[in-house]
């Protein structure tokens, strides 16, 4: 296990170092800095005692090789906008984007089991159109369309949940997380239906209906289990884009999280802040996309990493080393690059 760990820290390096690369390079063609920080009137000299000071008068590649130095020991520098250290600027605001994604994906888990399992229970009938309809519009539907209309309706017309911010009771949160969740539900209550109807037509399940098994029992007990896996799979995977998505979803709703940073940020051309928040977006989808392929290794005994399953069945000789465990998509971590590409294009385009 301590072997398949290393190999995929080794193999994630590169992705990582094209996010760094990446949005350090992106990040500069949003303009000078030095035009939003100083007045009008600043003479050449003040342009020039402002890129000493904030390390931009040295030659591009130097300030790239001074930030990977400084990542390895947390030293990200300091915010152009407040002075303060761009490392503890995105640690702070990282708690509130991680519970955001903890109470969506949480609540869209229960609803999407929920769901799937009434739907599988009777395939092709009522219960299954209904839900297939439901979740097919659920995950299409955008979510910044969603939240503008949670807003007008729940906000604006009715006046009974806040329009943003985070200081309040549990009403603060529904919003939120309401708009975020409806794409989590409706693509897992399709894989937890489809996983259902496969193992509910599976032999052993037919066996312990005829012991007299309820079919609570069967469902929660047999089948659940067993079509968990790919549910986990797909389950990880959103959390990762709710992560490195929430980008939208945060600015509209004024939630003090990593993606309203990362505009902020972009906006004012804060590179320190902007460089930190999207190592660290990148580190913390890596992390979560190892702690997803550890829990799939546990569900599921047939994609462990190692061969000891069919050695200990002597089955060694004659079998194929299983490496069902999931390849951590280098594509997940590169998300984070196009979110800062989108967000900075979309940007150039408004100062335009």
């Amino acid at each position: 296990m301590f072997t398949y760990l290393g190999k995929r820290i080794l193999q994630s390096a590169i992705p990582l170092i094209v996010v760094v690369i990446g949005v350090f390079f992106l990040a500069r063609l949003t303009g000078d800095p030095s035009s939003l920080y100083l007045p009008l009137s600043a003479t050449p000299e003040m342009k020039a005692d402002f890129a000493a000071r904030n390390g931009l008068d040295l030659p591009i590649l130097q300030q790239l090789m001074n930030f990977i130095g400084g990542a390895f020991t947390l030293d990200f520098g300091e915010s152009m906008r407040t002075g303060e250290s761009a490392g503890a600027m995105v640690l702070r605001a990282f708690p509130a984007t991680l519970q955001l994604a903890f109470f969506t994906m949480l609540f869209a888990i229960i609803i999407a089991v929920v769901i799937g399992c009434w739907a599988a229970l009777k395939p092709n009938g009522v219960a299954d159109r209904i839900v297939s309809f439901f979740s097919m519009v659920a995950a299409s539907v955008p979510d910044f369309w969603l939240a503008i209309l949670g807003i007008w309706i729940f906000a604006i017309s009715f006046g009974i949940l806040p329009t943003s911010g985070v200081q309040g009771g549990p009403e603060v949160w529904i919003l939120p997380v309401a708009t975020l969740m409806m794409r989590p539900v409706g693509v897992l209550a399709q894989i937890v239906r489809g996983s259902m109807v496969t193992v509910l037509g599976q032999p052993y399940i037919k066996v312990a209906y005829s012991r007299g098994a309820t079919k609570f029992f069967v469902v929660t007990r047999h089948a659940l289990k067993n079509a968990a896996a790919p549910a986990l799979t797909v389950a990880g995977d959103l959390t990762v884009g709710l992560i490195n998505g929430a980008v939208v979803v945060e600015s509209i709703f004024g939630w003090p999280g990593i993606g309203k940073l990362m505009i902020d940020s972009i906006l004012m051309r804060d590179f320190p802040v902007l460089q930190a928040a999207v190592l660290v977006t990148a580190v913390a989808i890596f992390i979560l996309n190892i702690i997803i392929d550890l829990l799939y290794a546990v569900l599921d005994p047939r994609v462990r990493p190692t061969g000891r399953s069919a050695k200990k069945q002597g089955k060694a000789d004659d079998a194929a080393p299983t490496t069902g465990i999931r390849t951590v998509k280098t594509g997940a971590i590169k998300a984070v690059v196009g979110t800062s590409t989108s967000s900075i294009s979309g940007t150039q385009g408004a100062s335009a």
